[in-house]
């Protein structure tokens, strides 16, 4: 199966031009997508409802969207009922099989008092693979701070390990009511220990020696190498057999990137299980449809 992660920059492209149907087309070839910065209802973006627009042009595709954050976008009409509007901003998931059970969790956030910041979050959506079922997540870091970005990859390990102890997003029910059948209906399948962490994780060194990327995969050791632990992810991107110095997707331009060449920002993470399936992961330098290019990886599920 093929997974990518692309964060889409709300469609605007590196002409500056906004065109869903290119994002779409760039990822129309993935089993799993895992999309950041996807916007609902922005004048920027014509108030189009873009998890809708992106969904239409991918009909075989089952989906998910959870903002980041949720602001009021209404208007008073000339009859006097109101148009109720939500402007949004989040990650999306589409996958070519059911997403059985799905939720959006709210990451460790600092609000600034000197500079724009916002709200980060990661959308889980566990997900029938064959006889299996995993967790995939398309989530975004923080761009503003390593200080931030380090609570949130503490969150992110603790998330992994204590989705075990939670179960499902709803418990098995010992006695079924007989008032009530809806609510007592086959509960959703256990969460899944394996997981596929995607997305936009602003490691802004663009090192993979960062500290938030030492945090994530375990330290790197000058005798032994890079120690990860049970309780630590792995790089798909190293797990395929490329440098974690390697693979630029966030391409140097005039605007953020302050090396020569670019930052390393879009990565795929997967559980100490999964490590084995991952059989390629590559980078798709030609796509024109936002300043980041897509990362994807082939996993053998």
């Amino acid at each position: 199966m093929k997974v990518v992660t692309y964060n889409i920059q709300y469609t605007r492209g590196k002409d500056d031009r906004y065109d869903v149907a290119r994002i779409a087309d760039t990822v129309k070839d993935a089993d799993i997508i895992a999309l950041q910065e996807v916007n609902r209802h922005w004048p920027r973006t014509n108030m189009a409802d873009q998890p809708h627009d992106i969904a239409a042009l991918l009909p075989d595709r089952y989906w998910i969207y959870g903002p980041a954050f949720d602001l009021d976008m209404s208007e008073v009409q000339e009859d006097g009922n109101v148009k109720n509007r939500r402007r949004q901003f989040g990650n999306m998931l589409l996958s070519r099989w059911p997403i059985l059970s799905s939720r959006n969790h709210l990451m460790p956030y600092m609000g600034s008092s000197t500079h724009d910041n916002h709200q980060s979050t990661a959308l889980e959506g566990v997900i029938a693979v064959g006889d299996r079922a995993v967790r995939f997540y398309s989530l975004h870091f923080s761009h503003l701070s390593e200080t931030e970005r380090l609570a949130q990859a503490d969150w992110l390990l603790d998330l992994n390990k204590r989705v075990w102890l939670e179960g499902g997003v709803k418990s098995d029910q010992l006695r079924k009511s007989s008032s009530d059948d809806d609510w007592y209906v086959a509960p959703p399948p256990p969460m899944p220990f394996d997981a596929v962490y995607m997305g936009d994780f602003n490691f802004h060194g663009g090192e993979p020696q960062d500290p938030e990327y030492h945090r994530l995969v375990g330290p790197l050791d000058p005798d032994y190498g890079r120690i990860g632990f049970r309780d630590t992810l792995v790089d798909a991107w190293v797990a395929a057999g490329n440098s974690e110095a390697d693979g630029i997707t966030y391409p140097a331009n005039d605007r953020y990137s302050s090396t020569d060449v670019g930052w390393r920002l879009d990565y795929v993470f997967v559980t100490p299980t999964l490590a084995p399936s991952v059989k390629a992961a590559w980078i798709d330098n030609a796509a024109q449809g936002s300043d980041h290019q897509p990362m994807w990886a082939e996993l053998d599920l």
